[in-house]
């Protein structure tokens, strides 16, 4: 295999890897001293399991791929003379052991855990790469093998000069893949060659599962055209005793669907990949469907649950390699919640197929009852919430969930809907009450793909805090929806493949492909959040050169920190359904009768009524500017500062991308290049469209309190600047992507950025229209100071007062202790008022509690978290709002400069609290 190939199968667009140019150049054997002998004990058990065959495999063909041979050998002692050797061991080898602790290596037995060392030899260089099991092994194999094929030196990697212990901080990192359409899904179903290109891909970025989810072409079974593995067994298999077929797709295709469930298991488990098997929908019948491409046949609710149940067990028994089932369990199933006795009896499926398979929810829709029957068969149970709504936001959980999402007092579980319409409903896009200390269950944040589906993105600094974010009080980890996931969604897939692109020079080999830069930095800092930035700068290197490479990295992350923030501060809808925020449909400022598809958001439904994802930590619009107007500030971050700093971003982005092009010379031209600075462009336009239009609906709130003509000016200003932005994307991208993105059927789901265009321009020409007119809604008339000093605080929000905290969390607490909290305010005038401390359970349903502390003396202050709040199976979190005596304040930890990190502290509970 040459380096070529090599870099192909790696998921490398073809277009991308040429002679010259960005690709380095080749290293012979003449060049690097000769041949490399890779030895390995054969009765090593860690050392001879499949996923270290296959990671052999890969690094054999990266060093052929720099034409230098390699030669293989038992032991050391065996070997034939090479300048560069590698001993490829489990942690249990007993040579290995000694090499180990003749280097000072001390690895731990932890799963998934290694170490790659110098070691001393007499014939030449040797490392020594060990392996607590075969998927840590494995995983350094293949970060050599990257390392030889993207590397100047190839062969630098092989003898390295420190120690390197790994260990993963998050036990799951999985990667969602979803089939939704049969025209733009089919063909890589099919297709052996992108499995195997794409399952490399993904083990050698270290993510440990994959999950294939079936049945989500639908929110709910009513006005389906394309029911392609919707209800997925007849799509699969024949069940013996059960005579239900999907009418219209002949057998052998429905056979051939198997043995390719089948192959994908063996391809996964071949890599140390646990396959997830998602079954998202058990509705055969679907409402108002006339023209349905597949009917389901032979059911009735007399066989239903029995039919899902024999079906389930003999699935898994023909697809041994099928190591864990999803199912959603809420209404969207197709089944009412509450319907416990139906999934009793779907869940016997797993226990008769007589081996471990662990059970996943979806968490929406559940509750205790039904976990406790997944518990009762005696099988593993995870439970998976959403982890930002179904949006990327920034990284970190957040402190609170929207008050719609809230249950409230009278809301009862009745209905299809019952539970996630219900006491439940705080389970629709959050956590909520799942990470009790004593759970018997694991969970798995999953992240929904709202924000980013067809974009370019990468930011090293938010995947690294998702990393630290996804062990969330003892969280098992984090899925990810990847790019492109509901392409071709609810009937609206299309011929020709999955990629948005008209310019075809811009399509990549295989569609994940384009997207490589996000698969290594998830997975590899979904491993390891303190991951060496050559791992993903080598990449750059290789795909932008090596002189524009840095200031790519900036561009991509600056753009990336973007559309998180958009989200968590202004979310026009919690559901990625209706919020495709890199394209999305424009929500008024001014008439809320104008179209717009966010109809879960807080009436009248306008933008400046749009609730943050995290109401505790931000400010709606509408709110600012009446605390605004009152001279007020609050403690929570405002869509002032909002603005700020996405022109910021955006501002950065475009300067970066300009540098990234001269430093790229003749490379700009190439396909990888205008992928990037194109994706880059859109998003910093999407930084300054938002920027301006939240700027614009602060000034129309001040507006429509005041009847302040500066007011009115100033927004209709703001918004020509947001319209502006906007245009200039959509113009650039024009011609480029194509006229039609489909993620869906309606006019929210699928188009252009140009197609945005027309309601942006309604919503200013009413803007203009009610600026001649006193608002109705006109209140008691502000002073103009008032007024002029509000518009100052919209376009240059005032800076947070300068006050330092220091505090110390406590230990871990036992229930029904009183928590003492002691805060430092070195630098606090004795005139301020005391720090409010703000405080609540782990659990979304719970309402924060807030006091005030007292004072301890000069700026040391103190207050009580009381025994009866701390009586609970819960962690606790707090913050504090640190107040000067000008009335501004602060928060404590607050966000950092770059928003990457958690703005609260936690305390867990003692661990003989915790699960067992």
């Amino acid at each position: 295999m040459n380096r070529r190939e090599f870099l192909q199968q790696a998921g490398f667009a073809a277009g991308a890897i040429v002679a010259g140019g960005s690709a380095q150049p080749l290293v012979r054997a003449a060049d690097v001293g000769g041949r490399c002998v890779i030895v390995r004990d054969p009765s090593d058990r860690i050392a001879t399991q499949p996923p270290v065959e296959w990671a052999i495999t890969r690094l054999r063909d990266a060093l052929a791929g720099r034409d230098v041979s390699v030669a293989t050998a038992a032991d050391f002692d065996q070997a034939p003379p090479a300048p560069h050797g590698i001993m490829v061991a489990g942690r249990t080898n007993d040579a290995a052991a000694k090499l180990a602790a003749a280097a000072g290596v001390g690895l731990a037995d932890s799963p998934e855990s290694l170490a790659v060392a110098p070691v001393k030899g007499a014939a030449g260089s040797r490392s020594l790469v060990i392996g607590s099991d075969a998927r840590g092994l494995s995983f350094a194999l293949t970060d050599l093998a990257d390392a030889v094929a993207l590397g100047d030196e190839p062969l630098a990697a092989l003898t390295p000069n420190r120690i390197t212990i790994e260990h993963p901080a998050n036990r799951v990192r999985g990667i969602g893949r979803l089939f939704c359409s049969d025209l733009e899904d089919k063909p890589w179903y099919n297709d052996r060659g992108f499995w195997r290109r794409y399952l490399d891909l993904l083990a050698s970025q270290r993510f440990n599962r994959f999950h294939l989810a079936l049945g989500l072409g639908y929110d709910f079974a009513r006005g389906v055209k394309d029911s392609y593995f919707y209800f997925p067994y007849p799509f699969l298999l024949a069940v013996p005793g059960h005579q239900v077929r999907a009418a219209g797709l002949p057998d052998a295709e429905r056979d051939n669907n198997l043995v390719m469930l089948r192959f994908i298991g063996d391809e996964c488990a071949a890599r140390g990949i646990d396959f997830q098997l998602g079954l998202w929908c058990h509705q055969y019948q679907f409402a108002d469907s006339p023209d349905v491409n597949y009917r389901i046949e032979g059911l009735t609710g007399g066989n239903h649950a029995s039919y899902c149940r024999d079906a389930l067990a003999a699935l898994l028994k023909a697809c041994p390699n099928v190591a864990g089932v999803t199912f959603r369990i809420h209404g969207e199933s197709g089944i009412a919640e509450g319907s416990y006795d139906f999934w009793k009896t779907v869940f016997e499926g797993v226990v008769r197929c007589g081996r471990k398979v662990p059970i996943e929810m979806h968490a929406k829709g559940s509750d205790q009852t039904i976990i406790d029957i997944a518990l009762a068969t005696g099988m593993p149970v995870t439970m998976a919430p959403k982890f930002c709504a179904e949006h990327m936001g920034l990284p970190y959980c957040q402190a609170s969930i929207r008050p719609t999402e809230l249950p409230h007092p009278g809301r009862e579980d009745q209905g299809f809907f019952a539970k996630s319409s219900g006491t439940r409903s705080f389970l629709r896009y959050g956590y909520g009450d799942l990470l009790a200390e004593d759970r018997r269950y694991d969970v798995v944040h999953r992240m929904w793909p709202g924000t980013q589906r067809v974009l370019l993105w990468g930011d090293p600094v938010f995947a690294a805090a998702f990393g630290r974010t996804s062990g969330f009080c003892g969280s098992a980890g984090c899925e990810l929806f990847e790019p492109m996931s509901f392409k071709g969604r609810m009937g609206s897939g299309r011929p020709g493949g999955r990629q948005g692109y008209a310019d075809d020079s811009l399509k990549t080999a295989a569609d994940f492909e384009k997207y490589r830069y996000w698969y290594v930095l998830w997975g590899r800092l979904l491993y390891n959040s303190d991951a060496d930035p050559q791992i993903w700068q080598r990449v750059l290197r290789h795909e932008y050169g090596k002189a524009a490479a840095p200031a790519v990295e900036q561009a991509l992350a600056s753009a990336g920190r973007i559309l998180p923030m958009v989200t968590t501060a202004n979310s026009q809808s919690a559901s990625y359904n209706a919020y495709w925020v890199e394209m999305s449909y424009n929500m008024p400022i001014v008439d809320p009768a104008r179209r717009h598809p966010y109809a879960d958001t807080p009436s009248p439904k306008r933008f400046g009524t749009v609730s943050p994802l995290d109401p505790q930590l931000f400010a709606r619009v509408d709110d600012f500017a009446e605390q605004a107007l009152r001279g007020e500030r609050s403690g929570k971050y405002t869509p002032a500062e909002v603005a700020s700093w996405l022109e910021h971003l955006a501002r950065t982005a475009g300067e970066q991308l300009s540098a990234a092009a001269k430093l790229a010379g003749a490379d700009q031209t190439k396909p990888a290049f205008r992928r990037a600075a194109l994706d880059v462009q859109i998003q910093a336009a999407m930084g300054t469209f938002f920027s301006q239009k939240l700027r614009s609906a602060m000034l129309w709130a001040l507006f429509s309190r005041t009847g302040d003509a500066a007011a009115a000016t100033a927004a209709i200003d703001r918004y020509r600047a947001a319209r502006g932005a906007w245009a200039e994307a959509a113009e650039k991208a024009n011609g480029v992507y194509a006229a039609d993105i489909t993620y869906g059927p309606s006019y929210f789901h699928r188009g252009h950025w140009l197609d945005r265009l027309s309601a942006i321009d309604a919503d200013i020409a009413d803007m203009e229209t009610h600026a001649q007119h006193k608002p109705e809604s006109e209140q008691t008339p502000v002073a103009g100071a008032k007024v002029a000093a509000a518009i100052a605080a919209v376009l240059t929000p005032p800076p947070r007062p300068d006050l330092t905290a220091e505090h110390q969390p406590p230990p871990p607490f036992e229930r029904r202790q009183a928590i003492e909290l002691a805060l430092r305010l070195p630098n606090a005038r004795a005139s301020a008022p005391a720090p409010l401390l703000h405080y609540r359970r782990v659990n979304q349903a719970d309402a924060w509690q807030r006091c005030e502390m007292v004072a301890q003396g000069a700026q040391q202050y103190r207050t009580t978290i009381p025994a009866d709040y701390t009586d609970s199976r819960f962690p606790l979190q707090y913050y504090f709002e640190l107040r000067d005596s000008a009335g501004a304040s602060r928060l404590s930890p607050g966000f950092n400069a770059d928003w990457s990190n958690p703005p609260y502290y936690v305390i867990r509970q003692s661990r003989a609290a915790r699960r067992p």
